[in-house]
């Protein structure tokens, strides 16, 4: 499951939600007929009725939730796609999903440690890529992470398989 948004809560009386999606474009969930609401290895697959864009959220009437305690059940719970349902990138093009936990080396041969997650600046996209360590000491884990611009000028090679990506990005950065 990849998660794409998550319900914020009910809309109405006649179990409607409001779901804040964490796609590109905000009307991304619309591709798909079919989300699966839950949380960890609990996920129930539901029938969008209907959806529309609402401010910054998304309304939708899901098929089996009609009043506003079913919807409010909801509440908290993620949404998500099953990844075999996305359509396949284009060459040199990622799902932001495949590139977390690739382990990230540059040319010198430096592990920087693995992707955590990815965030948009405008400019281009930014990884966020920490070393593990075995201290909870906050100061020692911001120490341990790195943000590298994720452009073709720096991420040389992604190999999805190896789960590896191999950067131009000095040490001292």
């Amino acid at each position: 499951m990849v998660v794409m948004g998550r319900v914020v809560a009910p809309y109405g009386v006649y179990g409607w939600l409001k779901v804040a999606p964490d796609t590109e474009a905000i009307d991304g969930l619309f591709d798909y007929d079919t989300w699966w609401l839950g949380r960890g290895d609990d996920w129930r697959e539901m029938t969008v009725e209907t959806a529309k864009i609402h401010n910054d959220v998304i309304l939708v009437k899901l098929e089996g939730i009609d009043d506003r305690d079913a919807a409010f059940a909801c509440k908290g719970k993620q949404v998500a796609v099953p990844r075999d349902q996305f359509p396949e990138p284009e060459e040199n093009e990622y799902y932001w999903t495949d590139l977390i936990g690739l382990r990230v080396k540059n040319l010198q041969g430096v592990d920087f440690g693995v992707i955590t997650e990815l965030f948009e600046t405008g400019a281009n996209d930014v990884m966020v890529v920490k070393r593990s360590t075995d201290t909870t000491d906050a100061a020692k884990e911001r120490a341990q992470e790195r943000l590298i611009p994720f452009i073709a000028a720096v991420v040389l090679e992604v190999d999805l398989e190896a789960k590896s990506m191999l950067v131009d990005w000095d040490e001292d950065f």
